[in-house]
């Protein structure tokens, strides 16, 4: 127990030191974006004031972000009463509110919880995960998302994802004004070029390594933990197991509405990627977790 403790205690630390980063990077090209259109001293206060605003505008709503984003729609708990049974179950074993619900008409399976807190979370799954899981694997899937929700990964999550969304907006309106505007005869032309190269090149993959940072080991934690919650780690092992199977089928495609912010977010990646390309993956390679969790069993 105190293992999860000192981890949860870990993600709160992370959480305020990405926040910090993400923070920093985007302030620093907001910085230089103001200087060159000659905001003169006034551009620190004015990209402060912008990297604040938007900072609080991520923690109250950037939930509700992802969840339109992913066309995720509340579900009726008359239509699905297992559903609700599993989540409120989970959550009065775990300590925490009850989540909101939501439901993806999507018919690849898989789920993923958000929120700002554990008082204030929501999960939502596919009709594709509700179509292939009995009662026991379904069960094991969202008892790894409520492990998220519990050890306070969401707040890292959400934070995460929706930063490097900014950053990759403002990078790719940095690279416009740079390759269309033109440098010009502009006295700052040099500072212009620095953003360009910053807002361009380096906040991206800088942004990219943070993504990432949402790390591995992580998903292992909510797979043991999710595990020993239903003390049945068969049960999650058989629910990767159909997922890989589902994955390995070429005549079936991926998350229709998952993007390569939100996909961090997700119980499995939402997309087929090939294995040279793991190393750019958020999520741990699926036989790699069916692997642990057998090793638990």
């Amino acid at each position: 127990m105190t293992s999860f403790t000192h981890e949860i205690q870990r993600n709160k630390i992370k959480s305020i030191l990405l926040m910090l980063a993400f923070g920093a990077l985007s302030f620093a090209i907001i910085y230089m974006f103001m200087l060159y259109f000659g905001a003169g001293p006034y551009a620190l206060v004015i990209g402060a004031g912008i990297v604040v605003a938007y900072a609080a505008f991520t923690y109250f709503t950037g939930d509700r972000i992802v969840l339109a984003v992913s066309r995720a729609k509340p579900a009726d708990r008359k239509q699905y009463p297992k559903l609700y049974e599993i989540i409120g179950r989970l959550s009065s074993e775990n300590g925490i509110q009850m989540p909101k619900v939501y439901l993806i008409n999507d018919q690849s399976p898989n789920a993923f919880a958000t929120g700002k807190s554990r008082k204030a979370s929501s999960v939502a799954v596919t009709t594709g995960l509700l179509a292939i899981m009995d009662d026991d694997e379904l069960k094991g899937v969202l008892a790894h998302e409520m492990s998220h929700v519990a050890h306070n990964d969401i707040q890292f999550m959400m934070l995460a994802v929706v930063f490097a969304g900014a950053i990759g907006l403002v990078s790719a309106f940095m690279r416009n004004i740079l390759f269309f505007g033109g440098i010009g005869n502009n006295r700052n032309g040099g500072m212009l070029l620095l953003v360009g190269l910053v807002a361009g090149i380096i906040a991206p993959f800088i942004a990219l390594l943070m993504r990432l940072a949402i790390s591995r080991r992580r998903e292992y934690m909510a797979d043991a933990n999710g595990a020993r919650i239903i003390e049945n780690p068969k049960s999650l092992a058989n629910a990767l197991r159909k997922i890989q199977q589902y994955e390995q089928n070429p005549k079936v495609p991926p998350v229709r509405h998952a993007n390569e912010i939100t996909s961090s977010l997700y119980f499995s990646n939402p997309f087929k990627k090939s294995s040279a390309l793991r190393i750019f993956s958020t999520h741990p390679p699926i036989e790699e977790r069916i692997a642990k969790l057998e090793q638990m069993a």
